[in-house]
């Protein structure tokens, strides 16, 4: 079975954008560094964005604008 964590951000449908993502990690390969993205430094964070791209065994981003919501 693959679980897929799964984010979102946005202020929704009054004041813009909707962003969500969704990852699924081989949870015998993890990736050192993964915590809370909150905690993490801007440039650790673009560091670690890059490694979970390479080591997701799948991955996705969307995103709906005001119109479309």
């Amino acid at each position: 079975m693959l679980v897929a964590g799964v984010d979102e951000a946005g202020r929704g449908p009054l004041a813009g954008p909707v962003v969500a993502a969704a990852v699924i990690l081989d949870p015998r390969k993890r990736i050192r560094g993964v915590r809370d993205s909150k905690v993490v430094d801007p440039e650790e964070r673009v560091e670690l964005a890059a490694k979970i791209r390479r080591g997701a065994l799948a991955w996705s981003v969307a995103w709906a604008d005001v119109e479309e919501i």
